[in-house]
């Protein structure tokens, strides 16, 4: 694969993450620059393995995992986006505390959205590409991604605060749901 075609291999497997991070940050009282980086550690970290996990996957059995790694990813995608809108469309008193993200729910909601790698590693494996250069460039632009997400979040919610955060779990749910339809259209 070319530079070129890494490039955008990666960048394309980050923006769920990306989004997720700016739906989570709307939710956040004004996270940090650190909290940001933290986050898009994790995620990209995270990234950068599920392609790994794919490829191995992939030379050892992939029909068995191609089978249901669609409905994991739905699962997943689909319960962290209707607790993020859940969560901003219950009642405020006026009084309650911003949201907080817990090291958990980092990790449920990066493994969502980066099940998509792990398909994609699953095929790099039949192109005898070099995984371990792809995947340290998709883990580091989803680092990147998911940090100026997260700060993107951030600023729209002090503007439009729980909208930010319902238009974040729709989109994670919309993904989940695209993931799906298109491993269901394609058997």
């Amino acid at each position: 694969m070319s530079a070129v075609s890494i490039s955008i291999l990666a960048f394309s497997m980050s923006i769920d993450a990306f989004i997720a991070c700016m739906g989570k940050g709307a939710n956040l009282a004004k996270p940090s620059f650190s909290t940001a980086i933290r986050t898009g550690a994790v995620f990209g970290a995270i990234e950068a393995v599920t392609p790994l996990v794919g490829w191995a996957i992939g030379v050892a059995a992939s029909q068995y995992v191609a089978a249901i790694d669609h409905w994991i990813a739905f699962a997943l995608l689909a319960a962290v986006g209707l607790h993020m809108t859940r969560h901003s469309l219950a009642a405020s008193d006026g009084h309650g505390v911003p949201g907080t993200m817990t090291f958990w729910v980092i990790i449920v909601t990066a493994i969502g959205t980066s099940l998509d790698a792990m398909a994609v590693g699953m095929s790099l494996a039949l192109l005898d590409a070099d995984i371990i250069v792809i995947a340290m460039m998709i883990g580091l632009t989803t680092m990147l991604m998911s940090s100026i997400g997260l700060m993107l979040g951030r600023y729209l919610g002090q503007r439009f605060g729980k909208a930010a955060e319902a238009l974040g779990g729709f989109a994670l749910i919309g993904l989940g749901t695209l993931i799906l339809c298109e491993h269901l259209t394609a058997a």
